[in-house]
């Protein structure tokens, strides 16, 4: 059984190095919150995985920030499968702690994209918070974001279930990540700061090494424009915003 958690820029090298050493009956999880974003389209890390090293790839994601679960504070998380549910049994048993309740969902896709794009409404979340908009407006954008995230899921996989959504990879990590996620802690520096420092200086200022869960500012706030229109709205589209997101790009 093998565990992927590394940062996802780091994913192609990994599994070329592991070609021809891996079994193939081994199975695979991926934690990584990210997908590969090519001209042919988007691939998802698991996808990407099981491709390289020909074997099944299931996902773990959730509503579970790294700093709380070392302090073993209670949390959850959601095992995304294909079809083998004893596989996913076995991954519930290897990660269920008294502090941490695993369940299992038969929806692969759907899990690991609500953990990737949880972080482009997080980034929402954080404008919201540096432009002191309110809890109502902040409400409004987890909303809007959850909805427009359900959407983009079913266009690009017709499978992916709206039960998962419910589960922990889907609003419980929306909420968490858009009050105690690393993307709204900077994005909320970005607009208290006017966008006179970039994405990139607030990260390495702020971030102590680690990285905002999305690769540069400016391919980021285009997919929100492309994928979450009705989460802008709810920021009112304003001028404010706009020159602020135009300094950074």
């Amino acid at each position: 059984m093998l565990v992927f958690v590394t940062p996802h820029q780091f994913i192609d090298n990994i599994c070329k190095s592991l070609v021809g050493k891996v079994r193939s009956d081994a199975e695979a999880i991926s934690l990584i919150k990210g997908m590969e974003v090519k001209i042919e389209g988007p691939c998802l890390i698991s996808t990407y995985i099981s491709e390289q090293l020909g074997i099944n790839c299931s996902v773990l994601m959730g509503a579970n920030l790294a700093s709380e679960i070392a302090e073993e504070k209670f949390s959850e998380a959601t095992v995304g499968y294909g079809n083998n549910r004893e596989i996913a049994e076995q991954w519930v048993q290897l990660f269920t702690t008294p502090y941490f309740m695993v369940t299992p969902v038969q929806d692969v896709e759907g899990v690991e994209l609500c953990g990737t794009l949880k972080n482009v409404v997080a980034i929402a979340a954080g404008f919201v918070d540096g432009l002191d908009m309110g809890n109502n407006t902040k409400a409004a954008i987890i909303r809007f974001g959850l909805r427009e995230m359900r959407e983009f899921c079913k266009l690009l996989f017709s499978s992916v279930k709206d039960d998962s959504f419910f589960e922990s990879c889907g609003v419980a990590d929306v909420i968490t990540t858009c009050f105690g996620g690393r993307n709204r802690k900077v994005a909320e520096a970005f607009a208290k700061n006017g966008g006179k420092r970039s994405f990139y200086e607030l990260e390495a200022e702020m971030l102590q090494g680690q990285k905002l869960q999305i690769n540069t500012f400016p391919s980021s706030f285009q997919l929100m424009v492309n994928v979450f229109p009705g989460l802008l709205m709810a920021i009112h589209t304003s001028s404010r915003l706009f020159q602020l997101i135009e300094r950074d790009s």
